[in-house]
């Protein structure tokens, strides 16, 4: 007599759940077509995409107590930022990551009473003359009105510097493609996991899978793997296009690839946790889209799915660093831009493991199976 396999039941689950995700068609718009379509454009558009923002490195000696300074912080699209070393603010103008080094001085000779010298390279040809533009302007603007009695506020002073070398321009794309990533892998996690489990509690297809040999536990992997399964499928394809079509940066291909992979996985376990959760505490499917939109919609637009932490207004940025979105996403861009290794984001990965931990406990807690 042929001994009873709960591994062989649980890959039976896994493909007929498999079959049923494919034939949904909510399952593939918000996997496959809504963040594809987000890359499309901004990979159609590039650069040219909205307001800018320029993010500028400032020289530890610079004056931070003037106007100018002040006007320049307010200015909306300009992110000023202290780097702990030379080293680093180099190697951020070597590719592009920042468009500008700056330093606000007193001036010696007092006439005009600031000197103000910026730096750049060719990395940032796209942004270092619109910005270069905008200093000119609030130098101006800063004269007129607290200083009309002299020339000038300040003595603009520009330098590029044509022997730093250029690593590689940092493209929209490469910011674009984790965040829309990440998202996907969010709102599949959630959305997905929370339908999934509800509709089988609710359709009493859970109640007949009792009524086998079948451990719950394996039930209860077989449709979550065949959520894993369908997912990576998205990562592949969503990555591939974004390589091919738009020179989204691989800097160290397949095996920058492979990482990607793997932050995806990770991310999507966490994610799923959630809808465990709000499966197991929602009434009606009516409910779910609420609950389930809780948990991804501040993710969604605080996660830097569009935005950097540090375009936030400085109180919430805390709350952006905080979600787990917001790690996912960082560690994608790391690796496959900044070309760190799965160790280098280790932090990132420790604080997505934390969120894991916290999310199962408590779906352990609230989950149903009736």
């Amino acid at each position: 007599m042929r001994t009873y396999s709960q591994v062989r039941a649980m890959l039976a689950i896994t493909k007929a759940s498999l079959k049923a995700i494919f034939r949904s068609p909510s399952a593939v718009v918000f996997s496959f077509i809504f963040p594809f379509v987000f890359i499309l454009v901004f990979g159609f558009i590039g650069d040219n995409a909205g307001r800018r923002t320029y993010k500028i490195a400032l020289e530890n000696e610079c004056d931070t107590t003037n106007d100018l300074y002040k006007a320049l912080r307010a200015t909306p699209g300009v992110i000023l930022k202290r780097f702990n070393s030379t080293d680093s603010v180099n190697t951020e103008l070597e590719k592009g990551g920042i468009a500008a080094v700056l330093n606000i001085r007193k001036n010696s000779m007092g006439n005009p009473p600031y000197i103000v010298s910026f730096r750049s390279n060719s990395a940032s040809n796209d942004k270092w003359p619109q910005f270069r533009n905008l200093l000119e302007s609030l130098i101006n603007a800063v004269s007129n009105i607290n200083y009309s009695n002299r020339p000038s506020y300040a003595q603009l002073d520009f330098n590029q510097d044509r022997d730093v070398p250029v690593i590689r321009a940092y493209k929209t794309i490469d910011f674009i493609l984790p965040g829309q990533l990440g998202f996907s892998l969010l709102s599949t996690g959630v959305f997905g996991v929370a339908f999934m489990f509800f509709n089988l509690r609710n359709t009493l297809v859970l109640k007949r899978f009792f009524a086998t040999p079948i451990n719950r536990s394996y039930i209860v992997l077989g449709e979550a793997l065949s959520r894993v399964i369908f997912q990576m499928l998205t990562a592949i394809i969503v990555i591939i296009a974004g390589r091919f079509l738009f020179g989204f940066t691989l800097i160290h291909g397949l095996e920058t690839f492979m990482e990607m992979l793997v932050l995806s996985f990770i991310g999507l376990v966490v994610f799923m946790g959630f809808g465990f959760i709000v499966s197991g505490i929602a009434k009606s499917d009516s409910t779910i889209p609420p609950f389930a939109n809780l948990i991804t919609l501040p993710q969604f637009l605080l996660g830097g799915t569009f935005f950097p932490a540090d375009a936030f207004p400085k109180w919430l940025q805390p709350i952006s660093k905080a979600l787990p979105l917001t790690h996912l996403n960082t560690a994608l861009r790391n690796v496959a831009f900044e070309g760190q290794n799965l160790w280098d984001v280790r932090g990132e990965i420790m604080v997505l493991l934390l969120w894991g931990i916290i999310v199962y406990a408590i779906a352990i807690k609230v989950f149903r199976w009736e």
